[in-house]
């Protein structure tokens, strides 16, 4: 049948009506919001969503699905949820929660989604990567044999730390967690000038969490007046920011760590601390109606570390030779080890580093308890020359701790444990160092060295002095005239050999220039009297005296001289024998 040409003219026209009709439609799958209340939204009709996808309010304001019950959907809100009332509807994203990653994002402070909160407009070129990923597998992992360098003695020496390896900071409020922490940062920037290739840098992430936004300004401050920020991404939470964000701060630090591990390159991840982040997920889960265990935390929580921290590992060679070191801190309640978070904490990690407070107010800071302390893989990344200098000193130090609690019970001691205690206390010093003064690893060693060489210097020294000596008093002028003066008041040997008092008085001496005065005195009279010689080398007494003063580049401390001078007062050192130890260890110092 022919149209007519009518007909055919609206045939042409629906044509090409319908031709032009758009047929890509977007289906989004919505629920409504049931009840709202404490960050928690429950919505029913998402029947396909995910665990852990983001879904949107119709107000703007995002969340994430954690609780898929039979009925309705738990989401907890990303912010505050004033703005989201009974009833309105909330959309699937078909997305998992992920943040931005990359070289664009060091310098730069975010908050635990990625956002920029520095005032320093938006991040540049950037990869975007998922919070929660699979740790690395065993045959992609690689043993811990390189160090990594924190800057303090206490720790480089006594409890190494190697690139991959994840150790433990716990200690109570205000011990210095975070003051290691710091150190450990600042220090990478003489390591990263020294780099001579792109897989020597080591980048740092710093995630806080829970704490003051005054804390993380300072902290922020005190890293762009070292240049320390250029190599490094802060990561805040802080205690005013919802429970999610700062449950989810790790972990979106954690994925911004993961891209230099995953491309050769080599992180620090600092997690400042996971007792907060805890916290925060108890609040959630019981808001969200999960049962509570053990002090009220879910019985997953400590898959909810567990699965963070394995994240850090060292890689293979065969998938590129990066790594993730992660330094956790844990906050303790009184010095309580055993509490549930920091038991669950400490098997998952690779050691830790305990901090006291009775250490920290008694000065020796950082407040390191050496016994309990421990690097369970850093010791094979530890360099040969600092293990060779340190030697047994942990031993030493945690003998003399366990000693010196003992000896407060009374005061009859025997020679040995007189000794002990008097080494440890000695040796306590050297670990000792200040705030934000991180040293290169050569420096450390040869600071130990310098104050071991003087120990052995002034014990040889002082039983030279002090069984060599055959008058009352040294006293004495720099030209061998008795003067009266105060110096180091000694009784005379025995001549029956019978063990001299232990309990000599000591009047010290304020003047440097008595104090070589009286040195150069006693030797100039004692090889006077047993036709001893110099060692050679050495001109003059008084050239000997002065360099007995001055060891390295630091004067003596006089309270050094009088622990040694006490502790050496023992009948089995002889004048032929500790004089020539005395001139082998001279010889020693000058070279």
């Amino acid at each position: 049948m022919e149209l007519s040409p009518r007909a055919a003219e609206l045939t042409s026209l629906l044509e090409s009506r319908i031709s032009n009709v758009y047929t890509n439609w977007k289906v989004d799958e919505i629920g409504r919001v049931v009840s709202v209340g404490d960050g928690i939204a429950r919505v029913y009709g998402l029947n396909e969503i995910q665990a852990g996808e983001m879904v949107e309010f119709a107000s703007g304001v995002k969340g994430i699905a954690l609780n898929l019950e039979n009925e309705n959907v738990g989401i907890v809100v990303f912010g505050s949820d004033t703005a989201i009332k009974e009833g309105d509807l909330v959309k699937r994203t078909g997305s998992i929660v992920d943040v931005p990653a990359g070289k664009a994002m060091l310098g730069r402070v975010v908050d635990a989604l990625g956002v920029p909160i520095d005032g320093r407009g938006a991040l540049s070129d950037h990869e975007r990567r998922r919070v929660e990923v699979k740790a690395p597998g065993i045959i992609e992992r690689k043993s811990v044999h390189e160090p990594m360098q924190t800057g303090l003695k206490a720790v480089d020496s006594l409890v190494p730390i190697g690139r991959g390896q994840r150790e433990l900071i716990i200690g109570d409020r205000q011990t210095g967690k975070t003051a290691i922490a710091i150190d450990t940062i600042l220090n990478q920037k003489q390591m990263n000038e020294r780099a001579t290739s792109e897989s020597e840098t080591l980048y740092c992430v710093y995630v806080a969490i829970g704490q003051k936004r005054s804390t993380v300004a300072q902290l922020v401050q005190i890293l762009s007046e070292a240049n320390a920020l250029e190599y490094s991404i802060l990561v805040a939470a802080t205690a005013s920011d919802p429970a999610p964000l700062q449950f989810f701060a790790p972990y979106s630090g954690c994925a911004m760590g993961e891209y230099f591990r995953d491309n050769g390159m080599h992180a620090l991840i600092i997690y400042d601390d996971l007792s907060k982040q805890a916290v925060a997920y108890r609040q959630m889960s019981l808001l969200l109606r999960r049962p509570p265990g053990r002090e009220a935390f879910p019985g997953d929580v400590f898959y909810l570390h567990s699965r963070l921290l394995e994240r850090a590992a060292k890689r293979s060679d065969q998938t590129g030779a990066g790594s993730l070191t992660a330094l956790p801190v844990i906050e303790t309640q009184a010095g309580d080890v055993s509490a549930y978070i920091p038991t669950n904490v400490i098997p998952i990690t690779d050691g830790q580093i305990c901090l006291e407070t009775e250490l920290f107010y008694r000065g020796i800071r950082p407040a390191i308890n050496v016994g309990l302390s421990v690097s369970r893989v850093g010791s094979a990344a530890q360099l040969k020359a600092m293990k060779q200098v340190c030697g047994s000193s942990k031993l030493e130090l945690a003998q003399y701790r366990e000693v010196a609690a003992f000896a407060q019970f009374g005061s009859d001691l025997d020679a040995a444990t007189q000794a002990l205690l008097n080494r440890g206390a000695r040796l306590t010093e050297v670990p000792k160092q200040p705030q934000y003064t991180p040293l290169p690893i050569e420096k450390q060693i040869l600071g130990i060295v310098i104050y071991i060489i003087r120990m052995v210097f002034y014990a040889i020294l002082l039983s030279f002095l002090v069984y060599t000596a055959g008058f009352p008093e040294l006293a004495f002028c720099g030209d061998g005239n008795e003067t009266g003066s105060s110096g180091f008041n000694l009784p005379s040997p025995d001549p029956q050999g019978e063990t001299p008092p232990t309990n000599i008085e000591f009047v010290p001496l304020d003047d440097r220039a008595a104090v070589v005065s009286d040195l150069c005195s006693v030797i100039s009279r004692n090889m006077s009297e047993t036709n001893l010689q110099l060692p050679p080398g050495w001109a003059s007494a008084r050239e000997l005296a002065q360099h007995i003063w001055h060891v390295g580049d630091q004067e003596t401390p006089l309270g050094h001289i009088v622990d040694l001078r006490n502790e050496l007062v023992r009948p089995d050192y002889r004048n032929g024998l500790v004089w020539q130890e005395f001139v082998s260890e001279i010889e020693l110092i000058r070279s």
